[in-house]
């Protein structure tokens, strides 16, 4: 390949990327909730697959939840039962035999406590899903609501400690599933945001107050998935680098947990931003998150990944050359041309390798 930043490779541990053009983790709200909960099916080895023979160098998939309470809503997928994990190895298999550039794939392990039990974004319905549509009773640090969702239960010492062995299970089982790597999702206002969060813990105990106490449980976390996770395997930490509201989360703290994540085995930090409380105005606009990559590599001294409204791949490039980052994920961009990365090397000069049925296609 040519010598750009972002098609120049990227080893983590053992595992060699192609690239610096990776797919971020978008939530797909389509397993079937009555017949199949969070069981991964067609539709998911479609939008995952399609990336892998587009060029992309690491795929992400969906917020999965390690538990069936740990679910954004009744259509999201899982790791907590054998049927999972045999759907999601069929699905790692493809993207390994159908990549164009030896392409791999990692599972976002999630929790989405208080802001779980929701309709999904286009069953035209908002809110919480009452018990009788397929809803659940939600847990949080508190029993505060995420605006006007349903009040969560303030979880226990035991609920707290029983979550952190389902991520140890559900990790465990991502290596049983094939995966490359594991991310740990512990941004967007879920359940690790949740308690990370000084706008939204408010807890006495130890798993409350001071920052060391509120990073506690996203350490316990890290610590349990590291400890099933071979040495070899990298293992990905994904956090909102800003509450964008005064009296948040902010780069600097944000810096402080990378750091601590770090010397527990976290070997990349996925920065994305927002998503603990509801009234917060973010800035979004193209690479409007860059800067907390930015800071949180300053800080922190991991390498870390630079996510949002990155659509050019120009601005993608210059991302890794003016080190920014040292990788940039893909969502919509991904979503509207599942061969951006196909496409962005041939804007750049760089030689991707096309999927041999697709090479009748030609340049751009």
């Amino acid at each position: 390949m040519a010598d750009t930043g972002l098609f120049s490779p990227l080893t983590l541990r053992s595992l060699t990327l192609a690239h610096r053009g990776w797919v971020a983790a978008m939530c797909q709200y389509s397993a079937d909730a009555v017949h199949a909960p969070g069981v991964p099916h067609d539709w998911h080895l479609m939008h995952l697959g399609q990336f892998a023979a587009g060029g992309a160098a690491l795929i992400i998939t969906e917020a999965t939840a390690v538990n069936a309470a740990g679910m954004i809503s009744p259509r999201d997928t899982g790791l907590y039962t054998d049927e999972h994990t045999a759907a999601w190895r069929r699905i790692t298999d493809f993207v390994h035999r159908h990549g164009a550039v030896d392409a791999k794939i990692g599972v976002q392990l999630a929790h989405a406590g208080r802001k779980g039990s929701a309709w999904w974004p286009f069953s035209g319905r908002r809110g919480s899903v009452a018990a009788g549509d397929g809803g659940w009773q939600t847990v949080g640090p508190t029993g505060e609501p995420f605006g006007s969702y349903a009040p969560p239960r303030a979880m226990t010492e035991h609920e707290i400690l029983a979550t952190i062995e389902d991520f140890r299970s559900a990790a465990a089982r991502a290596v049983q599933a094939g995966f490359d790597t594991v991310e740990i999702h512990a941004a967007h206002g879920y359940l690790l945001h949740q308690f990370l969060s000084p706008l939204v813990n408010s807890r006495t105990d130890r798993w409350g107050g001071s920052e060391e106490n509120r990073f506690r449980l996203t350490l316990a976390v890290i610590d349990a998935v590291r400890e099933v996770l071979p040495d070899s395997m990298p293992l990905l930490l994904r956090i909102s680098g800003t509450d964008w509201v005064d009296g948040g989360l902010d780069g600097a703290s944000s810096g402080r947990l990378a750091a601590a994540a770090a010397e527990r085995g976290v070997d990349f930090v996925d920065v994305s931003s927002g998503g603990a409380v509801p009234d917060a105005v973010i800035p979004a606009e193209p690479g409007y998150q860059v800067h907390l990559a930015e800071q949180v590599r300053r800080h922190s001294g991991v390498p870390t990944g630079a996510v949002g409204l990155i659509n050019d791949p120009g601005v993608a490039d210059g991302v890794i050359r003016n080190g920014e980052a040292d990788a940039v994920l893909i969502a919509r961009a991904a979503l509207r041309d599942p061969h951006w990365w196909a496409r962005a090397a041939d804007k750049l000069g760089a030689d991707l390798p096309w999927a041999p049925q697709y090479q009748r296609a030609g340049g751009f």
